[in-house]
């Protein structure tokens, strides 16, 4: 059994699989065939209790999860937040694992020949193991790590075209999926556990890659996964209400995040590029060895005057310490003007030129499940988009409110079960405030009755005038949607975005609003893109001065 993962996490990562297989991925994860160190080896700068003889074991590979141990293999057992590892070490061994690390003296119940190894702080000490076991393999990559609440995907997703088009070979980790010049693997998490880091940076080091781009989470940051890892850039987006549940409190939220920018365990970032219009990313000012900012209402560093906003896209010129960059993008709305701010500071930082940042910039078509356009030839829009915070699905709605003034905007959404519930409201009241109609339905409601989740939503949402309607069955509630929609209208699919599943209390479903949506649009006689441009649908953009 997965011991370091929740129970959604579990979940999450089987959705994921299926979709991998669909596309005839093989979701091999990070391997180590060949490798073999002895215990001495894999611990080295690391305080453990050995015993005698211990030390020459021979190990061929590091494990946290006891399903995927191998003969020989070395299992740590880690305490989770919902299970015990220590509960599966006899799993472990019965796969074959040669010696067991853990925080807990050797129970009884374990044979004298099995090694015991006994440490502090196990989630440091697997990913120094890691890191040892595999060569230390970060050492020959530029590594960039972007953290903060919302935009991450977005921006790794930037830095990793503007890298390509540099020619270079790179991985990209974070919420949709794991990527390395060998391939492509499932993201049960934003951030993939240490060990399995590791791995993908030797797979990326042996394939001659020089670069690695990933999202930190704020729980991957709390964990320790990225301990050690030394990163030359640093990238902080924004921070809002969000994992409530996890950190309790909003600054134990930004602790988190902070860790990044004071090493985890390593060198500080030798460049921190920082949201300058953000609170707390002024608060990171100063502990990297240098700092850039960007915004639009600050004094930032990289910065822009005026930008266009259209449903093809955007275009501004980017001001930069090393010039201007003249930005087009079919990324749309005002927040990726952010991202794209961001990720020109993480591209310089790694001395790229600004021809190949605009060439990269341009050549990402889109991200998946973010501002994601379903265009069956219907009279008004679809779009599908991830934001499941508030801060999100208010930038989400406003992006669609500058883009269309004149036509209604329908927005759909939930929240996650066994989630934060503190922001529940707090989305009602925006989509009250902003929106036309708010259709209340299931995100992913695990374990939580689907009409409990809507009510808490309800007690924001009743703060304002806003007309809603409810029905928890997402299927029938994007039926609704396309039923309620008129030429010109938008409707925001919010909350999953990529997501291909809804996990329930006693299963996950296959589901994907693009599909749904799509099924719903021909069920409703759509059934082909137009060939020209849409009725209803505003053409030209509108420059915003800053």
């Amino acid at each position: 059994m997965k011991i370091e993962l929740s129970q959604e996490e579990d979940q999450v990562r089987d959705a994921a699989t299926k979709l991998v297989k669909s596309q005839r991925i093989a979701p091999t994860g990070a391997t180590a065939s060949g490798i073999k160190m002895n215990v001495n080896a894999v611990f080295r700068g690391i305080e453990t209790a050995l015993s005698a003889g211990a030390g020459g074991v021979e190990i061929r590979q590091v494990a946290c999860d006891s399903r995927k141990v191998k003969p020989g293999a070395l299992f740590f057992a880690l305490h989770g937040a919902k299970a015990d590892g220590n509960t599966f070490i006899r799993d472990a061994i019965k796969h074959g694992a040669a010696a067991i690390a853990s925080e807990d003296p050797r129970p009884s119940t374990v044979a004298a020949s099995v090694t015991w190894i006994q440490i502090r702080e196990a989630r440091k000490a697997l990913a120094i193991a890691a890191a040892n076991f595999f060569g230390h393999p970060a050492s020959a990559l530029q590594l960039v790590a972007v953290t903060g609440t919302n935009g991450k995907t977005t921006t790794t997703s930037v830095i990793d075209a503007i890298v390509k088009a540099y020619g270079a070979k790179t991985g990209l980790f974070g919420t949709i999926a794991y990527h390395t010049p060998l391939g492509n693997y499932p993201a049960p998490n934003t951030t993939p556990e240490s060990v399995d880091l590791q791995g993908f940076f030797a797979e990326i080091r042996d394939a001659g890659g020089k670069y690695a781009v990933l999202e930190a989470s704020s729980h991957s940051l709390a964990m320790d996964r990225l301990w050690g890892c030394h990163f030359h850039v640093a990238v902080f987006t924004n921070l809002t209400r969000e994992h409530m549940d996890y950190h309790k409190t909003f600054e134990d939220y930004f602790a988190a995040k902070k860790k990044l920018f004071e090493g985890t365990g390593a060198d500080v970032p030798e460049v921190a590029v920082l949201n300058g219009d953000d609170e707390f990313g002024r608060r990171l000012t100063g502990l990297a060895r240098k700092t850039v900012t960007y915004g639009l209402e600050s004094r930032a560093d990289i910065t822009t005057k005026k930008f266009q906003l259209t449903f093809e896209g955007l275009s501004f010129a980017a001001h930069t310490p090393n010039g201007k960059v003249h930005v087009v993008s079919p990324l749309v709305g005002r927040i990726n003007v952010f991202n794209l701010l961001a990720a020109i500071g993480a591209a310089q930082a790694l001395g790229l030129s600004n021809e190949v940042i605009e060439t990269g910039i341009t050549n990402l078509k889109s991200v998946s499940g973010r501002f994601e356009r379903i265009d069956l030839g219907q009279p008004f829009l679809v779009i599908v988009d991830y934001a499941h915070t508030d801060d999100a699905l208010e930038n989400l709605i406003r992006t669609a409110r500058e883009l269309n003034a004149k036509g209604r905007i329908i927005t759909l959404f939930g929240c996650g079960g066994e989630k934060d519930r503190t922001k529940r409201p707090v989305m009602g009241e925006v989509t009250g405030r902003l929106s036309d109609l708010t259709i209340l339905s299931s995100d992913n409601p695990r374990s939580e009755d689907p009409l409990k989740i809507i009510s808490d939503i309800i007690v924001g949402l009743q703060k304002t005038a806003g007309k809603y309607l409810i029905e928890p069955d997402r299927e029938k509630a994007i039926g609704i949607a396309m039923d309620e929609a008129r030429a010109g209208d938008i409707v925001l699919l919010a909350g999953k975005g990529h997501e291909n599943y809804q996990i329930l209390a006693d299963r996950t479903l296959e589901f994907d609003d693009r599909e749904v949506a799509r099924r719903a649009l021909r069920e409703r006689g759509f059934e082909a893109p137009p060939s020209g441009p849409q009725s209803g649908e505003p053409q030209g953009g509108s420059g915003f001065g800053t």
